[in-house]
């Protein structure tokens, strides 16, 4: 016997009938998917689900785009090229002299950011792409500019030769701009710690480290600023390449 009361192997005949009848309830459901046309379309649902999820969390957790707003890192980046950032520096990667890198604003660098009526429709849009890092709606907030000096570095300009100095090593920097020279500016720092020293590539063209002084910052990039590294261009295709970070020319500075 068992504990239902009914002879080994019975089934009472109430339990047969329901059986039954969620078996025939489930044929038309079954049909739906057998249909090919139906399950192509579930199949790509799933794909662009599972693709979305992806790229949240990549985008999350990893990498981001950003696009181009100024001429401050002319030639090496052009107005409205498209980038991608490395998220993982300086966090997990350290981050290196000669580094591309995409920071927020440390306080007072952009001045005022005009605030543009936007249709909420486009703001609606762009906030769901930009969670997938297909758009960058943020990117006139945030500054790109190259990492000159690290944390403890001693960076001089100039020297007798009009060149710039870190720890006492004269950088010959190719990714200035042609017809630009280092520096107009002359500055004397020690990077304090967890911070950085930056500035552009189009160095008359730049509002970098070196005119921030005044401000509560001093000019330096605090880490908790910084997004990451930019490492390559993707956009317009005939800009598509690697970003350098020059590692050549700060390879005799030694550390502080």
């Amino acid at each position: 016997m068992t504990n239902t009361g009914l002879p080994d192997g019975g089934t009472p005949d109430r339990w047969r009938v329901r059986f039954r009848n969620s078996k025939e309830s489930n044929k038309p459901v079954r049909k739906i998917f057998k249909n090919p046309i139906v399950a192509f379309l579930v199949d790509i649902l799933t794909i662009i689900a599972t693709a979305l999820v992806l790229s949240l969390l990549i985008k999350t957790f990893l990498i981001r785009s950003f696009y181009i707003p100024s001429g401050s890192m002319l030639d090496t980046l052009q107005i409205n090229d498209r980038i991608i950032v490395n998220e993982l520096v300086p966090n997990v990667v350290p981050i290196e002299r000669g580094d591309v890198v995409v920071f927020r604003d440390p306080g007072g660098w952009l001045g005022p950011v005009e605030q543009k009526a936007i249709p909420l429709t486009t703001q609606v849009t762009d906030w769901f792409l930009s969670a997938f890092g297909v758009t960058a709606p943020d990117s006139d907030v945030h500054l790109v500019k190259r990492v000159i000096g690290i944390a403890g570095d001693h960076i001089k300009c100039c020297d007798a030769n009009h060149k710039l100095t870190v720890n006492g090593v004269e950088l010959t920097e190719p990714y200035i701009k042609k017809g630009e020279s280092p520096s107009a500016v002359e500055f004397d720092v020690v990077v304090p710690a967890d911070s950085i020293w930056v500035m552009g590539d189009n160095r008359g063209n730049s509002e970098d480290s070196r005119f921030h002084k005044d401000l509560p910052s001093k000019g330096f990039v605090n880490k908790k600023f910084i997004v990451g590294r930019a490492f390559l261009i993707t956009f317009p295709f005939a800009h598509f390449s690697w970003l350098d970070n020059y590692s050549s020319v700060f390879k005799d500075v030694p550390n502080p």
